[in-house]
């Protein structure tokens, strides 16, 4: 892209822009040990992976449903409603809020003069309902989910999809993700990648390497809006 053009930016949602932490307090609420969450959640991203792979797909929640069942069935002495537990963990999703520098840090990008979009394994109007909790709905432009191409990101397809909606190609956008999956995916499809680094100290040597790096969303706002001057 030209020298004077600023890429779209594409947010990943889940863990990046969303705080799940909350969530643990949902598996206790149904009797289960919050610590379960990251384990349940690795599990529902594996197997809408797999899917994706086999070329097949199926919605977000349908997976996640899977997944809490799949868990709880493993708890000795566990004996309560899987699918209300289920459904109250799920349910969890509407409530939660953005980490604290994504607020910031979104303003910041837009007002330099970024373009921002977000693309989730998740669901558009959960997209929708936390963005508009943050106060920031009014800086997207689009907001994309799997649902449209049928197939979870890292597919390549998943992320053209997620460019198509603004109008740019791969190479004038650049993908903004905590999961290290998610910018190899993006790097692959010919997007570039800003990792946000969050609590995690290292990323993989196995997978395409990102252009840019920063701890959080507010920081990454600096480095680029200083890449201009």
């Amino acid at each position: 892209m030209p020298a004077d053009q600023l890429p779209v930016l594409v947010l990943d949602v889940n863990e990046t822009l969303s705080d799940l932490t909350p969530l643990r307090a949902r598996f206790e609420d149904v009797g289960a040990p919050g610590h379960l969450l990251p384990t349940w959640f690795a599990g529902v991203l594996r197997d809408g992976f797999a899917l994706t792979a086999a070329g097949a797909y199926a919605d977000f929640a349908d997976v996640a449903r899977d997944g809490v069942r799949a868990v709880l069935s493993g708890l000795q002495g566990w004996a309560g409603d899987d699918e209300a537990a289920a459904r109250h963990i799920l349910d969890g999703f509407s409530v939660l809020d953005v980490h604290p520098d994504v607020p910031d840090g979104v303003r910041e990008l837009s007002d330099a003069g970024y373009r921002l979009t977000a693309m989730t394994n998740g669901s558009v109007a959960v997209t929708e309902q936390l963005l508009d909790k943050a106060g920031v709905l009014d800086r997207f432009e689009a907001l994309s989910d799997v649902r449209g191409p049928r197939c979870w990101k890292p597919a390549r397809a998943a992320y053209h999809y997620a460019v198509e909606q603004v109008g740019v190609r791969p190479d004038q956008a650049l993908m903004v993700a905590v999961h290290p999956w998610d910018i190899d995916g993006a790097l692959r499809a010919g997007l570039d990648g800003a990792w946000l680094r969050r609590a995690a100290t290292a990323y993989p040597q196995t997978m395409a390497s990102p252009g840019y790096s920063a701890q959080d969303l507010r920081e990454l706002a600096g480095v680029l809006t200083a890449r201009q001057l």
